[in-house]
C-alpha cells in the first residue's frame, strides 16, 4: 500500500490510543476482526467506507480529522531534518542537543 494507507493507519492508531481504546476494543466496537484493524493500522490494508464511518463515529470526530496527516513525518525525513539542524549548529549548540536527546532517551 502507499503513503495514504500508511498515514491513515498511523492516524487511526493515534486517535484510538488518544481515546484509550485497545485495538481489540475498537475492532469490536466497529464490528471488525482485530487482525484486520491491525493491518489497517500498519498500512497494509485500506478500511472500507463503512468501517471509516464507524471509526469516525466511535472516536467522536469529524471525518476530515481522520485524514489530517500533516504532523506525520516519515522516519527518513525526520533523520534528514535532524541532520540539517545539527550540521548548521555551533559546537555549543550540538552539545546542548546531545544533552537534551540523551536525557529524553534515558526517560524511555
Amino acid at each position: 500500500m502507499g503513503d495514504i494507507a500508511r498515514n491513515l493507519g498511523i492516524r487511526i492508531k493515534e486517535l484510538r490510543e488518544r481515546n484509550n481504546l485497545t485495538q481489540q476494543k475498537l475492532a469490536e466496537l466497529i464490528n471488525m476482526e482485530s487482525s484486520n484493524l491491525s493491518k489497517i493500522e500498519r498500512g497494509i490494508q485500506m478500511p472500507k467506507e463503512e468501517s471509516i464511518e464507524s471509526i469516525v463515529k466511535i472516536l467522536g470526530i469529524d471525518i476530515h480529522e481522520l485524514f489530517e496527516f500533516e504532523h506525520i513525518t516519515p522516519k527518513e525525513q525526520l533523520i534528514n531534518n535532524i541532520m540539517n539542524i545539527v550540521k548548521n549548529s555551533s559546537y555549543e549548540q550540538m552539545q546542548t542537543y546531545y544533552k537534551v536527546i540523551s536525557a529524553i532517551k534515558d526517560l524511555n
